[in-house]
């Protein structure tokens, strides 16, 4: 039928069993969509199978049988797994991609960094890591966070950004999104003062973070105005879209921790990218390779 909706369905792992391929397959024949297309892709260190079918029962559904299929099969090499994108993202439109940035464009947690500076990273990385369970309101962590780095010189900064590392194929993929005309921006409860120089490098489209108080060289333990809470990442992703002129149904958004869950649910696709249990229970996808760059393979681009 013409008017069938036509999704992709995303396998990706260390490496694609056929039985794992197998089942896939049949669960999507055996809810009576048409296989229109595969297509597979390779990246540096995994592999991606998709399938590009026409169906007209919902997203839901087709997401809960592909779910059912791949739980059936015993998990090799780390484990496969599979996304279902919907049809808007495989639309020929320009699309905004947003992304989280500690543990998530980049390996570390920059507080933990920053925190290292005044003897206090395995304290500040316990409460890092409950905030991101959901255990802690993030802005209230945060500022008990920041309140350790009073006293720090501001130039404890410079030497963390020259430590920042980015998670595997972060940098293919935002050159991707780029070079194909689509907007890539950045939204971290993180900080501007590390952020900014990062962004301008990657020319990112847009990037937002807190700030951190800095009076006469040196940080006050506070934060400069408004905390970027999930809230704010959430309205980012909308205001960013707007200024672009990119339909909702045009964005993918990508993050790891509970402060990210009204982002990846405001997207079109909200992809958890090595997550707390709480974010992969939430999120469309479940990205558990460490490669950022797999994302690309969930679009048109």
């Amino acid at each position: 039928m013409p008017n069938t909706p036509e999704y992709s369905v995303v396998s990706y792992g260390r490496d694609l069993s056929d039985a794992y391929l197998g089942s896939v397959q049949a669960a999507v024949a055996g809810i009576g969509a048409r296989i229109l297309e595969l297509e597979n892709a390779a990246g540096d260190g995994y592999t991606v199978s998709k399938l590009f079918v026409g169906y007209d029962g919902g997203t839901a559904r087709l997401r809960r049988t592909v779910a059912a299929a791949a739980a059936a099969v015993p998990q090799k090499n780390g484990g496969e797994q599979t996304a279902v994108v919907p049809p808007s993202l495989l639309e020929e439109a320009r699309k905004l991609l947003v992304l989280d940035v500690d543990s998530t464009l980049i390996r570390q947690e920059v507080i933990e960094l920053l925190a290292a500076h005044a003897g206090r990273e395995a304290e500040v990385a316990a409460v890092t890591e409950a905030a991101m369970r959901g255990e802690l309101d993030f802005a209230a962590s945060l500022h008990a966070r920041v309140k350790t780095l009073a006293g720090l010189p501001a130039s404890v900064i410079d030497e963390v950004g020259t430590r920042i590392e980015l998670s595997a194929g972060a940098e293919v993929l935002v050159k991707e999104f780029l070079a194909a005309g689509h907007g890539v921006a950045v939204v971290s409860g993180g900080f501007s003062q590390v952020l900014d120089p990062l962004a301008a490098r990657l020319q990112l489209t847009f990037a937002r973070a807190n700030m951190l108080d800095i009076k006469d060289g040196v940080l006050t333990g506070a934060v400069a105005g408004e905390v970027v809470d999930g809230a704010v990442k959430a309205r980012s992703l909308a205001d960013w879209a707007g200024e672009l002129g990119v339909s909702p149904e045009h964005t993918i958004a990508v993050g790891d921790g509970a402060n990210d869950l009204d982002m990846l649910a405001a997207a079109a696709l909200g992809v958890a990218f090595n997550a707390k249990p709480a974010v992969q229970a939430a999120a469309d996808a479940v990205l558990n390779l460490p490669n950022l760059d797999v994302v690309q393979h969930f679009v048109k681009l």
